[in-house]
């Protein structure tokens, strides 16, 4: 993954990890977060290192003498950062030894042990487009089989496409966290050679972390040339921009609408493609923002359209997820499956099975056509394992559960507050203290709310103050814009997709509690008013899905008290949520369970 460690040394049951800053008479805070930041590593992604205490050093090497402190470990046995001058670098690790005395460590054993890390889907881009595999950046590893599994059934019809001169389409769907997003950056890396016909593109109409990915591939990309290291691949893709690996499906849509152009891609990578607009939503937007008035087109519709431009071959892959859909418009998988039994019956269509069984509100009619198109079924594009949290494996289930009317399967489902803390509050001071407290080294926490949570304005929380989504994941915790300084709220329109170690979910009462089900409003001028159409009330349930799936660590979720004089801010709606988490499970933040 990049970061390594100067030394460490496994002596007397712990492992110190050594950090050196040469010529550095004092530490820095930056110093601090990187060696805490290895140490935590070993803590959470190498199997050997789970169980035993971890201390980091820090090593200004023109430090005459640090005053020392002894640092209690954490839960989890991590030591804050010690700092030390070299010359008592014994002294302290003899001290720690003494103070601690773990059971004696086979440090041969340990050192065989596997390092297996889940990076954040920033990490995993930055990763991938240097050159490592799928399966060196999967913590589980049946997770790195099912991704390289597919990767290579994908590979297979490419290359097919290639030879025989034929265009297809490949859907790819995957349970929730399976890591479909992840999928796709890894077929494209392994499609990213020009030189051999084939350069590949991953799209998304997910705005936000199109930004955020190919923001962080600049920033990395200047710290590489800064730092004058190589990246693992050669000239074409070391030179190759990220903004043109990775696009804006609207933006791609737009650059071919209008005119007869053939795209310089033959591998395009359709993520969320389930999000993708249907007719009346695209032909509006290109009749009133680009003038198109004769536009008469779905999304799948066209962007098929313009991969058929290819005079010889090209191949679509399609990226599939279920319940994500949190906007008007969005096609669903029914819109695609239209196309291709229309203008598009030449392409050859490859398919998981189960995408041609209910549940894709795709029609019985129209799935036996596309069946009759497809090449045959194959498991292995569907992706069946999560790879999402390397704490919890049961965090989707439980918001699911709690999401639902079932409390006492979510109370199941709960997972370990040891492993995975779920916690509630009804003060956001208290909220941002706990994630506070826990955030360590490089963790990334944030404040999330829904974007219409209108009434927890009040509370400070003003979801109509735009984040900007690359600054406010990316940039340090001293800028107040960014997502640590737990300041500005994100919405699921900014974070779908991407992800934080440590969240605080702010509800507001557009869902809440009544005679024991879900009330679904809008905050419409000065009032309430219910949500009545169906879709639209899925639409906030999913939103509320996708904030409460960010964090890969633990979370706060912060219900407000309410106000008696206010009317919006009736008390009774918010107490109605507080009590529907509690009786899912979810205790006061310090309560015992």
């Amino acid at each position: 993954m990049g970061r390594r460690a100067d030394a460490v040394l496994v002596w007397r049951g712990i492992v110190f990890v050594v950090e050196y800053k040469v010529g550095e008479v004092a530490a820095t805070l930056a110093g601090r977060a990187q060696v805490h930041g290895y140490a935590l590593d070993l803590k959470n992604f190498h199997e050997t290192s789970q169980a035993v205490p971890i201390v980091p050093l820090l090593l200004p090497t023109a430090c005459a003498r640090a005053q020392f402190e002894m640092p209690m470990l954490a839960p989890d046995g991590v030591a804050e950062p010690v700092v030390c001058a070299p010359g008592d670098m014994a002294g302290v690790m003899q001290a720690f030894a003494d103070a601690v005395a773990a059971p004696a460590l086979d440090a041969t054993r340990w050192a065989a042990g596997r390092y297996r890390p889940t990076p954040t889907i920033i990490e995993a881009a930055q990763a991938l487009f240097a050159g490592h595999r799928v399966e060196e950046i999967s913590r589980s590893e049946a997770g790195a089989e099912n991704l390289t599994v597919t990767a290579d059934a994908v590979d297979a019809v490419i290359a097919r496409a290639r030879t025989q001169r034929e265009k297809a389409i490949i859907f790819v769907t995957g349970v929730p966290g399976a890591g479909k997003t992840l999928a796709g950056l890894n077929i494209a890396c392994r499609h990213l050679d020009g030189r051999a016909g084939e350069d590949a593109t991953y799209l998304s109409g997910n705005g936000p972390l199109v930004d955020v990915l190919r923001e962080a591939l600049r920033r990395d990309l200047r710290a590489q040339r800064a730092g004058a290291r190589v990246a693992g691949r050669d000239g074409f893709v070391a030179a190759r921009s990220p903004d043109k690996f990775i696009q804006n499906v609207h933006h791609f849509r737009d650059d071919y609408a209008g005119n007869g152009d053939v795209p310089s891609d033959h591998v395009v990578i359709f993520d969320e493609a389930q999000r993708a607009w249907d007719r009346d939503q695209t032909s509006a937007f290109m009749r009133r923002k680009r003038g198109l008035v004769d536009f008469d087109q779905s999304e799948p519709a066209f962007l098929l359209s313009v991969m058929d431009r290819h005079p010889d071959w090209c191949v679509v892959v399609a990226l599939i997820g279920d319940g994500q859909e949190i906007n008007t418009g969005e096609a669903g998988v029914a819109e695609w499956m239209a196309a291709l039994a229309g203008p598009f019956r030449h392409w050859r269509v490859h398919v998981p099975p189960r995408l041609l069984s209910a549940g894709h509100g795709v029609s019985k009619e129209l799935a036996f056509q596309v069946g009759r198109l497809a090449t045959g079924t194959d498991p292995a594009l569907h992706l069946a394992v999560s790879v999402r949290s390397f704490r919890s494996e049961q965090v989707a289930a439980f918001v699911a559960a709690m999401l639902g009317d079932d409390a006492a399967a979510a109370r199941e489902a709960r997972p370990d507050p040891a492993r995975f803390p779920i916690w509630r509050t009804r003060d956001l001071a208290v909220a941002r203290a706990w994630v506070r407290d826990r955030r360590r080294a490089g963790e990334r926490a944030g404040l999330l709310a829904h974007s219409k949570a209108l009434r927890l304005k009040p509370e400070g929380v003003f979801v109509k103050a735009k984040v900007d989504p690359p600054v406010w994941f990316l940039n340090e915790g001293w800028d107040v814009r960014a997502s640590d300084a737990l300041e500005d709220a994100a919405t699921e329109f900014d974070v779908q997709g991407l992800e934080l170690d440590w969240a605080v979910v702010a509800w507001d009462a557009n869902l809440t509690r009544v005679d024991d089900q879900w009330l679904h409003r809008e905050f419409r001028g000065a009032r309430w008013t219910q949500v009545g159409q169906a879709h639209a009330r899925q639409f906030l349930v999913n939103a509320y899905r996708v904030l409460l799936t960010r964090a890969r660590q633990g979370m706060v979720i912060f219900v407000p008290r309410g106000e008696e004089r206010d009317v919006t801010r009736a008390p009774a709606g918010y107490d109605a949520i507080d009590g529907w988490l509690a009786a899912c499970g979810v205790g006061l933040v310090g309560e015992r369970l």
